[in-house]
């Protein structure tokens, strides 16, 4: 285990998926669409039913307060989401997708899904399990420094 860096397997990985997300049918559709934006895009059509705060966001992407807001300026411009006060806390402004980016939507979870087949083509539901642990306890580990 000397020779092999996890940091840098899961860069590469990275790297790999975002490549992927990158020449998609759907982004090639959707060419204002980049990969970050379709993973927030995916997000909030997923949880459509419910209210997504950019703090939400944050949590779920381990993502800066900072980088969130770059994000959502940006895909704000690009005609991707709405920002709209709610009645209880005036600070607090819910994430909604446009017409334009529930569209993109649709294209992008079927993306996702067929993505999720090809990363976990050959693991057993034991391995998947035991892989988003072993995930789950990096994070936290980096997180706790």
């Amino acid at each position: 285990m000397k020779d092999k860096s996890i940091g840098l397997e899961l860069r590469s990985l990275n790297n790999l998926i975002k490549r992927r997300i990158d020449n998609s049918s759907a982004k090639k559709e959707i060419d204002s669409i980049t990969g970050t934006n379709g993973w927030i895009i995916g997000f909030l059509a997923e949880n459509a039913d419910k209210d997504i705060y950019q703090k939400d966001l944050e949590e779920q992407f381990s993502i800066t307060r900072s980088t969130a807001s770059k994000v959502l300026i940006l895909m704000e411009k690009k005609g991707l989401i709405e920002r709209n006060g709610v009645p209880h806390d005036a600070r607090l402004k819910k994430l909604t997708l446009t017409e334009k980016a529930s569209k993109a939507s649709e294209l992008m979870i079927e993306e996702g899904k067929q993505l999720e087949v090809t990363l976990t083509k050959g693991f057993s539901k034991e391995e998947l399990e035991f892989l988003f642990d072993c995930i789950h306890r990096m994070k936290n580990n980096v997180q706790e420094t």
